[in-house]
């Protein structure tokens, strides 16, 4: 069986890992892992602000992670369908804030399993954005 996930990627934690690998467990054995990396274009769009790591850097991290067989990055102009007419997948997992891509799917009524997981773990990339925003700075005190 073949599963899709999809997600930023941004700020790597525990959460996504988690997601992934929950997301491999719904093909059961022997299952297919593909994970759709958004565009760094895409999270501007959506989220109003750039990634911290880029697209091909996310990318690389999602696909090098144990449960993952490959990772791809979307489309620019957020063309769902031609990604699942590409990866065909049986499955798609859906993270538990992926609302507004679970609505386009359904409507799609497509003949494919939509699983919606749970979050895992207590952060987020963005608290961990915020956290990190958070910290004073470090600077060396320079004197002449």
């Amino acid at each position: 069986m073949r599963v899709l996930a999809a997600g930023c990627f941004d700020l790597l934690h525990y959460g996504h890992l988690k997601y992934l690998e929950e997301a491999k467990k719904l093909g059961g054995e022997n299952a297919e892992l593909i994970v759709v990396v958004a565009r760094d274009s895409t999270i501007i769009k959506r989220k109003g602000h750039p990634p911290i790591m880029n697209e091909e850097h996310r990318r690389a991290l999602v696909e090098a992670l144990k449960p993952v067989d490959k990772a791809i990055l979307g489309r620019e102009d957020f063309d769902i369908i031609s990604i699942i007419n590409e990866v065909k997948p049986d499955i798609i997992a859906l993270g538990y804030d992926q609302k507004d891509l679970e609505e386009i799917l359904l409507k799609m009524n497509l003949n494919i399993k939509i699983v919606r997981l749970e979050k895992y773990g207590n952060i987020s990339s963005s608290m961990i954005r915020e956290i990190i925003k958070s910290l004073p700075l470090n600077k060396p005190n320079h004197h002449p």
